[in-house]
């Protein structure tokens, strides 16, 4: 009888025992997880798509990615934007994920401030906390004027609950000052910047 208890107990310990860490599985990627790129990596797109702006482009990313980090995506585009006190922005692009995930995407937006002038310019925005382009689909605001420029590129940052944007631009055109606005990101160009 002390021996059959015994093994009960014993088969009872095993049974209560749980499986190993690696034996269980989850469909998700957690947030940690996220699959990002690295500096060279970023500094490739942008050296073939703003072509000589090396050394600007450069010294940006490296700001950024100090502040921010690695980036889970990025967006390639073309932007034009206009301010007499009261402005507005349209672009275009295309955004990149590290998994393969790549999508059409168009941002547009106002602002209003001490700014003055018009520029046309190429845009590669840096991407974190994102998983998919439909996080971007609402409005990041930011101020601009208070941008980190070097070289003919400069930065500002955006951000929405905990998604950041950092938009790098380089471009021509003449605009002078300082402004507060918001870009509403959408799968489908947009005039309303409202």
């Amino acid at each position: 009888m002390n021996k059959m208890l015994t093994a009960c107990l014993a088969l009872a310990l095993f049974a209560a025992v749980p499986l190993p860490a690696a034996a269980q599985t989850t469909s998700s990627v957690s947030k940690a997880e996220r699959e990002t790129f690295t500096t060279e990596e970023v500094l490739d797109v942008g050296h073939s798509f703003f072509g000589k702006t090396t050394r600007g482009l450069a010294n940006a990313v490296e700001y950024v990615f100090q502040r921010q980090g690695e980036p889970s995506a990025y967006i390639v585009g073309e932007e034009a934007a206009g301010s007499f006190v009261g402005g507005l922005r349209y672009g275009e692009g295309t955004i990149y994920y590290k998994n393969g995930i790549k999508q059409r995407i168009y941002w547009q937006g106002p602002s209003v401030g001490f700014d003055f002038g018009a520029n046309g310019s190429r845009s590669l925005v840096l991407i974190y906390n994102s998983d998919s382009p439909e996080d971007l689909y609402t409005r990041f605001g930011g101020v601009e004027g208070s941008a980190y420029v070097v070289g003919g590129v400069g930065v500002n940052f955006q951000a929405k609950d905990e998604i950041i944007l950092a938009p790098i631009r380089t471009g021509v055109g003449a605009r002078l000052g300082a402004n507060v606005g918001y870009l509403k990101y959408s799968s489908r160009p947009n005039w309303n910047p409202f």
